[in-house]
């Protein structure tokens, strides 16, 4: 591994602790606030609209200015959050700098920071060490969240010697230095991240694989909609409503669903250099997307837990695969604007999954997970069919038997 490849995991990690923290911390915080439901959706509307516009940003302007100085100036944003964040309550600015899209309501995102690590780490680790690095890059990020989320009740010693609630924001204020330290391992990568410049291209971000990365954009959003019908929440509620099932009995089962998910990001990357990326990728998620749709016919708690964990299992090895393949598919030059714009697909569509979730469930509590299944079964077989005759630029990834042209594509 490259010494660039250590930096940016290690500001990946710093970074996910901080995002595993505030996951926590931002829900319990604007609780605590009092505001209506209304008020606090608005602002979570407001962090993912940032996250969405600051990735269009740096998919259309981050090679031109840098991507060292797109990545410290984003590390420098987290410290900006963390400190409004922290020490105001005033609407309006925490708004303005959520839109700045340095903030996240997930541990492992999509949004700008990734769409700037993918293709750093894939100029920095050459063949097909590339997708293991995915997958640590992804495992990373799934264990330094985990401990942030751990660490958001703020230690009871720091508490009460502050006088501060379990909740107060000022414990935002942790983003500040995570922030500055991020910048710092940024500015510190070498210029072997930057991208290779092409003679007698015109700046245009995405020039060759245009067609495909838009494809691929379209089967992500595809994708991410139909999980939109079971995030983690209303899974939890599921299982409370139909079986009963406590709270501590659920905080085990959601702490194995985190520990199937950081060893599938590593099995995937061997899988992947057997069988090639996009084989791993359709044929783990497709038999997951099976078991999703058979928990809602579960007749007993235990089978249905039995099926969720052997769900997680299968269903988080696309994530590191899918990055890389991104990364396979497209030219140096275009890997930035790839990982941000298929990233930010994956944004656009989500919210839209849990209302319409609730609304299914209207009919049936279990419709949501059936619904999501096909959703997902669907997208997978046409990926399949789009993309497996689609030569990747990285010949040391080419899938076996594949054409030397994209007519099925086309």
């Amino acid at each position: 591994m490259s010494s660039d490849a250590r930096r940016i995991l290690w500001a990946q990690a710093l970074r996910a602790l901080a995002y595993g923290f505030g996951a926590v911390l931002l829900g319990a915080s604007l609780e605590a606030k009092g505001w209506s439901t209304t008020k606090v959706g608005v602002l979570l509307t407001f962090v993912l609209a940032g996250t969405v516009l600051a990735s269009v940003v740096v998919g259309t302007w981050g090679d031109r200015i840098g991507r060292r100085r797109s990545y410290v100036a984003l590390f420098l944003a987290l410290a900006a959050t963390g400190a409004v964040f922290g020490l105001t309550d005033r609407f309006w600015w925490l708004a303005a700098v959520a839109l700045t899209g340095a903030l996240s309501t997930e541990v492992v995102e999509s949004g700008p920071f990734t769409s700037l690590e993918q293709p750093m780490l894939a100029q920095a680790v050459q063949g097909r060490a590339r997708t293991r690095i995915f997958g640590t890059y992804n495992a990373v990020a799934t264990l330094a969240g985990s401990l942030g989320a751990l660490a958001a009740g703020g230690p009871a010693l720091i508490r009460d010697a502050l006088g501060l609630a379990a909740t107060s924001q000022r414990f935002f204020l942790v983003f500040v230095p995570i922030g500055l330290l991020g910048a710092l391992l940024a500015a510190s990568l070498s210029p072997e991240v930057e991208p290779t410049p092409v003679p007698g291209r015109s700046g245009v971000p995405l020039h060759a694989s245009r067609r495909q990365v838009l494809g691929l954009s379209a089967l992500f959003a595809t994708d991410s909609f139909g999980g939109g019908f079971v995030i983690q929440s209303f899974i939890a509620f599921y299982f409370a409503r139909r079986f009963g099932a406590s709270l501590e009995t659920l905080g085990v089962v959601f702490f194995f669903v985190g520990l199937l998910q950081t060893a599938s990001f590593l099995v995937a990357t061997r899988l992947a250099e057997r069988f090639g990326l996009l084989r791993t990728m359709v044929f783990s998620h497709l038999p997951s997307n099976v078991l999703l749709a058979a928990i809602a016919v579960a007749p007993s708690f235990a089978t249905a837990v039995a099926l969720l964990l052997a769900r997680q299992a299968l269903s988080q090895m696309d994530v590191p695969t899918r990055q890389a393949y991104v990364m396979a598919l497209v030219g140096p030059d275009e890997r930035t604007a790839a990982a941000a714009y298929t990233n930010t697909a994956r944004y656009l569509v989500r919210p839209l999954g849990p209302v319409l979730a609730g609304a299914a469930q209207q009919v049936a509590l279990g419709l949501p997970f059936l619904v999501a299944g096909g959703i997902k079964a669907g997208y997978d077989l046409v990926l399949w069919r789009w993309f497996r005759s689609v030569p990747l630029a990285d010949e040391e990834h080419q899938q076996p038997d594949a054409p030397a042209t994209v007519e099925e594509f086309s």
